[in-house]
């Protein structure tokens, strides 16, 4: 199945998502990492796009959304969250599933708890918690906001490679996709990975956007939480602190993967697909 490529304006901004499956009613918001785009959901969304509708949005700064022109002040939870919810209004989608990979699971548990209390169904976290593990922020932090330039993008896949190992298993063409879907071409012929620098500015004027025990507290649906074996940003303590408190979420460790497992295979799209199916 091919998706389709759609673009709303928001809050002023536009958004960019691929939409898989339009013919059904009930639909799944997948949500991405902080410097990936939607298209790293190719895959679970081909999958679950034989029972739903899957929309994928490219997060502000992201892929082939605009980029801000207030990075200080837009680049945070809470205006991607004004964005989430105009954008769902936009489609006039009353209630729906939310599947968020890092960034785009605390996104999800920012909104849960909040301006879309009532209206997301089911959360599915793939190696995200209220709190994340300060090593594991501080190499994002590194590779994220100083994005290198290479001449090939060859080159560029070979780094995606590298970053990227904690992901799991990716086919040579997975990882082809994974390069072209995130490469953008700048001025001087070279090649870099396709999001603005300044969305780690988050992290400065936002410094408490990823502490979230008061949101998962008030959390009431039913939540699946996908954890890398060795991730090094959603640490087994806070795992378990997840189990016992808010959703009291359902947690799965997923072998051979870091951060963030990349619900690219057939045993973790079934995970996914069966936490969804069992709603009522």
């Amino acid at each position: 199945m091919t998706p389709t490529s759609h673009y709303l304006v928001c809050h002023d901004r536009e958004i960019h998502y691929t939409e898989w499956g339009p013919q059904h009613a009930d639909t799944v918001i997948a949500w991405h990492g902080l410097a990936r785009t939607g298209r790293d959901f190719d895959d679970l969304a081909a999958h679950l796009a034989s029972r739903y509708r899957v929309l994928c949005p490219d997060t502000l700064g992201r892929g082939l959304s605009q980029w801000s022109p207030q990075p200080e002040r837009e680049y945070c939870l809470a205006f991607y969250g004004q964005l989430a919810v105009a954008l769902v209004d936009r489609l006039a989608l009353e209630t729906f599933h939310w599947v968020g990979t890092s960034m785009g699971g605390a996104l999800g548990i920012h909104l849960a708890a909040g301006a879309l209390r009532g209206r997301i169904r089911r959360l599915v976290l793939n190696d995200i918690g209220p709190r994340l593990g300060e090593a594991a922020v501080a190499r994002i932090r590194t590779y994220a906001g100083n994005p290198p330039r290479f001449e090939r993008q060859s080159e560029l896949e070979a780094y995606f490679r590298t970053i990227y190992a904690p992901f799991g298993s990716l086919t040579d063409a997975q990882w082809r996709r994974l390069a072209e879907t995130s490469a953008r071409r700048l001025p001087d012929g070279k090649v870099t990975p396709h999001y603005d620098p300044k969305m780690v500015l988050q992290f400065e004027h936002s410094p408490r956007d990823y502490d979230q025990w008061a949101a998962w507290d008030a959390i009431n649906v039913p939540t699946l939480c996908l954890r890398g074996e060795s991730s090094d940003l959603l640490l087994p303590e806070v795992a378990d602190e997840m189990r016992r408190r808010g959703p009291r979420a359902e947690v799965v460790t997923i072998p051979g993967c870091g951060h963030a497992p990349a619900l690219n295979v057939a045993a973790q799209m079934r995970l996914v697909e069966e936490f969804l199916g069992s709603a009522a």
